[in-house]
């Protein structure tokens, strides 16, 4: 419904993002609930859905580098778009040499990732600050998703870490939890903006 505000901007692919993570998610509970999903022929495996999350992660990162990439005015900031995404896909094949990405979450390659995602809403706020008379921050489609994203890449990092390396804290303190609700808040500050968002008010 509000797609033609920013149809023609570089979050023209947001509704494709938005329909991969449903499609993900959805596959991801199939696999875990119903075992004609899985993925493989081994029953102790057969409820193993992390590949499609590691795919997952590598699309979202090449597709938040391109928005970020279109978006940030200065060249200096284009260039640490264009390396650091370049860093980070390195990381998971980096990662792929010492985890297997069908069995377990690539999470340092992902870690990495997380602060590449909080550097570059760093520095689409800081550019943001520069601009003089600028529309209204409440108006802005974008910065309600870097906002969003910010709030998650925060804090994801310490709970994927820890469920990796130390499950029992994962369990014992139910981050499990914790991470359902950094996604909600996240997604709730996406609804936010394309309720709020003015296709003037856009950058």
């Amino acid at each position: 419904m509000r797609y033609g505000r920013y149809f023609d901007t570089p979050l023209k692919g947001f509704p494709m993002y938005i329909a991969y993570t449903f499609f993900t998610e959805v596959l991801g509970y199939l696999i875990v609930t119903y075992k004609e999903f899985s993925f493989f022929e081994d029953g102790m495996y057969d409820w193993y859905n992390v590949i499609i999350y590691n795919i997952y992660g590598v699309l979202v990162l090449l597709f938040f580098s391109h928005v970020y990439h279109q978006v940030l005015r200065k060249n200096q900031y284009k260039k640490i778009v264009f390396y650091g995404c370049g860093l980070v896909l390195l990381s998971f094949v980096v990662s792929c040499f010492f985890q297997n990405p069908l069995y377990t979450g690539l999470y340092y390659a992902k870690t990495l990732q997380s602060l590449y995602m909080v550097l570059l809403v760093m520095l689409y706020f800081k550019e943001k600050l520069q601009i003089k008379k600028a529309p209204p921050l409440r108006y802005n489609l974008m910065f309600w998703i870097s906002l969003g994203l910010l709030i998650f890449h925060l804090f994801f990092p310490y709970l994927y870490l820890t469920g990796f390396l130390k499950p029992e804290i994962w369990i014992t303190y139910h981050f499990r939890d914790i991470l359902k609700g950094l996604i909600f808040i996240s997604y709730s500050h996406f609804l936010i903006g394309l309720l709020l968002g003015s296709r003037n008010a856009f950058r």
